[in-house]
């Protein structure tokens, strides 16, 4: 308190009873694997597939993450975190030496960081200029996958603004060329075709171990960096599988994965790990998946099956992918839509044609209790999501939306009470949270979040002297207890119909 000392009028700024809490996102989706370019092993944060595959190129060959990635922003995604594996961080750029180039003439081509496809979809060719133009002259015709892409008419070797090095610095896309002699030395170059050679992006390894993906916490690396960034509420890895079929991992690593992911989930405790199944398994071969084999028994996890066919612009026709990077995409698009709340399913699959697996009633009721998600196709109604479990055995965790909820609002809870630290403890300030914690509930309520048609119905919330007796605050601690009656989805919706005699009776009762 300050002191008055001098006659005079004063006025201060003083604190309001309480603070409102803010909700936190819940839609921040992280992918794990492999691209053509772009930093190893730092987490980057994306917010549209321009930014993607500016940063990380674009469909790579043999690689899901871009697929999933630009599957997540099709489906409403906003916001993601990308890891690529597969390197060492010293590896982030490509040396200008080792970038894909070929020697025209006097000059020398090098290829720019191209959007996809790989340095051997480039060529150039020296074509002959049009009639009347001086000997000088020459058209530059610029080539990828067998098709012209670029044309340079009439440029020449000497200085000017029709310079061949100017006009390509200037209008290229694709190349560079800079050049290879001496000034005075430089030669109209003969006519013909060559294309750019060079290591060029990496992209898929041929062999990888289960530690590339799950990495090291204090190294940064895998998916364990993701523990320095808070915001991330999905983690999916689609390049396991890809690493899977091309047997470059084998099931016993996938299963290792896959375990190391929920591990990191429930470690975090705010944030769900997206699984995918191996590919080309039935119903059957699933449940045994899921039963035998993986055995996983965790409410931080969801499985989704089967694949999805969606198109794959670099080999131009429809293939199957995993369909963990559509399905955060799904979930994004229905926390913007409908809430966190509001299950994630009976939602269209946007881009998906097929599905790998037609799936019948009979064999979702084999799978649905064991809390693997189907996709399925209706007819008129388009390819959709079937179900919103997770993998957990406990009934309480059973839906992937009461989990969801639940880490929205102790995420947003927690980081709207950070400012009772070092206050006094004394019933002002129990008061004072039991307020700010209702009122962040009663918004949750309205909204359709919590079941119950009043507040006292829905949730309840206690901090006073029971909870907080003398010895605990004695020992520093404040105890507030909050109790919430989650929203459930109504999975099984069932009409009870009679048949009942119609007319009027010469009976009377």
């Amino acid at each position: 308190m300050p002191n008055y000392l001098a006659p005079g009028v004063y006025v201060e700024e003083v604190e309001s009873g309480s603070r409102p809490i803010e909700g936190v996102g819940t839609a921040v989706a992280a992918f794990v694997g492999f691209a053509a370019q772009g930093p190893f092993n730092t987490p980057t944060l994306v917010t549209n597939w321009s930014q993607y595959s500016q940063i990380f190129g674009e469909f790579a060959p043999d690689c899901y993450l871009g697929h999933a990635v630009y599957g997540y922003f099709m489906q409403g995604g906003g916001a993601a975190y990308i890891v690529r594996v597969g390197g060492d961080r010293a590896e982030e750029a490509l040396p200008a030496a080792a970038a894909p180039s070929a020697v025209l003439g006097t000059y020398k081509v090098v290829a720019r960081a191209l959007p996809e496809g790989t340095p051997e979809d480039v060529s150039v060719e020296v074509a002959d200029p049009p009639e009347g133009a001086g000997e000088d002259r020459f058209n530059l015709v610029v080539k990828r996958g067998g098709q012209v892409v670029e044309t340079f008419e009439s440029v020449t070797t000497k200085r000017g603004k029709d310079n061949v090095v100017t006009v390509v610095r200037d209008r290229s896309k694709l190349i560079t060329i800079e050049e290879a002699a001496p000034t005075g030395q430089l030669a109209r170059p003969s006519g013909g075709e060559v294309a750019l050679a060079g290591p060029g992006p990496t992209s898929a390894p041929e062999s990888v171990s289960a530690e590339e993906y799950v990495g090291d916490a204090a190294e940064r690396t895998g998916f364990g960096g993701l523990e320095a960034v808070d915001e991330v509420t999905m983690v999916a890895v689609p390049d396991l599988m890809g690493a899977y079929q091309r047997g470059a991992i084998d099931l016993e690593s996938v299963k290792t994965v896959q375990s190391a992911m929920i591990a990191h989930c429930e470690l975090m405790g705010d944030r769900m790990a997206i699984l995918d199944p191996p590919p080309a398994l039935n119903a059957q071969q699933v449940r045994e998946w899921r039963t035998d084999q993986a055995g996983y028994d965790s409410k931080y996890a969801a499985l989704y099956y089967p694949w999805i066919k969606v198109f794959d612009p670099v080999a131009g026709i429809n293939r199957f992918m995993p369909p963990s990077g559509h399905l955060a995409g799904v979930w994004a698009r229905n926390d913007g839509s409908r809430g966190v709340h509001k299950a994630p399913a009976n939602e269209v699959i946007r881009g998906a044609v097929a599905l790998e697996t037609q799936l019948t009633r009979a064999e979702q009721e084999l799978l649905n209790p064991l809390g693997v998600n189907c996709i399925r196709a209706f007819p008129g109604r388009g390819i959709l999501v079937w179900g919103a479990r997770t993998l957990s055995s406990d009934p309480a965790w059973r839906y992937l939306n009461v989990r969801r909820l639940f880490n929205y609002l102790e995420e947003s809870i927690l980081n709207g009470t950070q400012w009772v630290v070092f206050e006094p403890n004394d019933d002002m300030l129990w008061a004072r949270i039991r307020r700010t914690v209702s009122a962040f509930l009663v918004n949750e309520w309205r909204r359709g979040a919590l079941f119950g048609l009043t507040p006292d119905e829905a949730f309840f919330v206690k901090c006073d002297r029971e909870t907080n007796p003398a010895e605990s605050i004695d020992a520093g601690q404040v105890v507030c207890q909050i109790g919430v009656a989650p929203v459930k989805p109504a999975e099984f919706v069932i009409f009870q119909l009679a048949q009942m005699s119609g007319g009027t009776s010469l009976v009377n009762e």
